[in-house]
């Protein structure tokens, strides 16, 4: 058997290595057993700083590309988080460490279902599971304080957008096929400033 906090100590200390300095994220990541996250068949490579498929061909993100977006959100722990594509349920789960509450969404029941009970396996409460397009966001729920993309699309959806609080804080990867950046978007008053930060290779958003 593998020794995962042998493991897991690596990857945070390569983490710290690839300039993720806030204590916070790394706290969480901590906290959160990647290995349940990912396919038997790939528990060995739990900790490696590497993205890994999972069912219905998708993808659990690599873990420096986890610890930027999450820390790009700027957390206080008092935050409702919206989640655009909860795959494997692993990016969920460290938000709600970092905040008050998480909505996900997903389009893929099965993946939506695997998550759900890994998630309540680790007696994690504060987060609400939909099914439904992720591009028409949670209106139900907005405005949020952050939102969160887990999937690429060459253009945010308006609704998105605009379910975001002003002085909220998008992160979201966005562009054509292999060609993606990662966009930190924060909605001002009258306008949406835009910073990119890192280049990203995410599956699509699934819509309806």
């Amino acid at each position: 058997m593998e020794d995962f906090q042998n493991l897991k100590a690596q990857l945070t200390m390569t983490l710290r290595g690839l300039g993720i300095t806030d204590s916070s994220v790394l706290s969480a990541m901590e906290k959160v057993p990647r290995e349940d996250f990912v396919p038997v068949a790939l528990r060995q490579h739990a900790y490696e700083n590497a993205s890994l498929p999972i069912p219905m061909d998708q993808t659990i993100s690599q873990p420096y590309v986890i610890a930027r977006m999450t820390s790009a959100l700027k957390l206080t722990g008092r935050e409702r988080i919206l989640e655009i594509g909860t795959g494997s349920g692993y990016q969920a789960s460290i938000l709600t460490f970092l905040c008050r509450r998480v909505y996900t969404v997903e389009r893929l029941h099965p993946l939506l279902v695997e998550a759900e009970n890994r998630i309540r396996a680790l007696r994690i409460s504060n987060i609400t599971f939909r099914l439904g397009d992720g591009s028409l966001g949670w209106p139900e729920t907005a405005p949020f304080d952050r939102i969160i993309l887990t999937c690429g699309c060459t253009k945010i959806p308006d609704a998105l957008l605009y379910q975001l609080k002003i002085g909220g804080i998008m992160v979201a990867p966005v562009g054509d096929g292999r060609d993606q950046q990662l966009v930190v978007i924060t909605r001002t008053e009258n306008d949406f400033a835009k910073d990119y930060i890192l280049p990203v290779r995410f599956v699509p958003m699934v819509e309806d």
